[in-house]
């Protein structure tokens, strides 16, 4: 499970630094203020009663989309607090879903996500906490 999270977000980062994959011709999508304040850098995702495993993460806006990473996917936001935020998005042929975000600092964040992907319901809660930075190679 926890390579599955680390193999997607890798697949993802590039997409998402790319206007949340949506292409050159549409606006990228805003900034989310609980994101922002986010640093970049190793991060350690651990899931509630689970393993953890240890990620790169040099855009924070990833964390939204745990569950659908490789996916291009539409966004509508229903919270934007500098500690809070709440997310559904859509991946067409994919499936869908809702992420809470609850920034506790700038290197720790609480992330609980839920919805169907691939046609099977999911629902995961982490904690993402920063333990370092990033190897050259990681990047």
């Amino acid at each position: 499970m926890a390579r599955k999270i680390a193999t997607r977000l890798a697949v993802a980062l590039p997409v998402l630094a790319f206007g949340f994959g949506l292409g050159a011709a549409q606006a990228q999508a805003p900034t989310l203020k609980a994101l922002a304040g986010l640093e970049s850098g190793r991060w350690q995702l651990r899931e509630a009663g689970g393993a953890s495993e240890t990620i790169c993460l040099p855009d924070a806006t990833a964390l939204i989309q745990v569950q659908h990473a490789d996916a291009q996917c539409s966004r509508f936001v229903i919270e934007d607090d500098p500690r809070d935020a709440v997310v559904h998005y859509t991946c067409p042929g994919k499936g869908h879903g809702r992420t809470t975000l609850k920034v506790e600092t700038p290197r720790s964040v609480h992330i609980e996500t839920q919805g169907v992907a691939d046609g099977a319901p999911f629902q995961h809660q982490y904690q993402a906490r920063k333990i370092g930075q990033c190897s050259p190679a990681a990047r």
